[in-house]
């Protein structure tokens, strides 16, 4: 049996560092996370960048961040990096956003959200902004704890914004009840996450 693989996280926000700790989960290898580094999205992690790199000589580091307006993920990575990074430095990029890939189980996030009709997006990483998309179908839902606690509509423009409990609620979905092979298969992005685990776990 292999042994135990401690690993830190890099992540953006609280949703993303429970997406990837479910993702650590699910593997057969048995993953010890350490710190967590997260102070305020992404202009952190790309500003840290190469002390990421150095530190993961030492201990391997999952660095997930949105891809965001960037056109594709290599472009991100040119940006961010002016020194080749540490093998053991995985950065993964969510295409457009970790929300894709919660929109990717239409079928279990139409359950948790109590909604009549199933979310049914073919091909979530093609959104322009998923995020705004999980918030419209929240505000469907039946369940006015899901509606408050998930997003917040201003009436005069009726723009939506995150709610008060956006990443708590939304991590307790990803906790319990994601269908991550059923994300995998509409979501190319995070398929090469487990992927680059993979590579990790058969190196180590």
């Amino acid at each position: 049996m292999m042994r135990p693989i401690p690993i830190y996280l890099a992540v953006e926000d609280e949703l993303s560092e429970w997406v990837a700790r479910r993702i650590l989960k699910e593997r057969e290898v048995e993953y010890v996370i350490g710190p967590v580094f997260r102070r305020g999205g992404f202009g952190y992690l790309k500003k840290n960048i190469r002390s990421f790199s150095n530190a993961a000589k030492g201990c391997p580091i999952l660095l997930l961040t949105d891809l965001d307006k960037y056109p594709c993920p290599p472009e991100l990575v040119t940006d961010w990096t002016v020194h080749p990074l540490h093998q053991n430095l995985l950065l993964r990029v969510a295409v457009r956003e970790v929300e894709s890939w919660l929109l990717g189980d239409g079928n279990g996030l139409s359950a948790f959200m109590r909604l009549k009709r199933s979310v049914s997006i073919p091909n979530p990483e093609n959104l322009s902004n998923p995020k705004e998309e999980l918030l419209r179908h929240a505000l469907k839902s039946p369940s006015r704890q899901i509606r408050d606690a998930l997003v917040w509509r201003d009436e005069r423009t009726e723009r939506v914004y995150q709610g008060p409990d956006y990443n708590g609620t939304l991590g307790r979905f990803v906790a319990n009840q994601w269908d991550i092979p059923s994300a995998c298969s509409r979501c190319n992005s995070l398929e090469r996450l487990f992927t680059a685990l993979q590579r990790l776990e058969d190196r180590l």
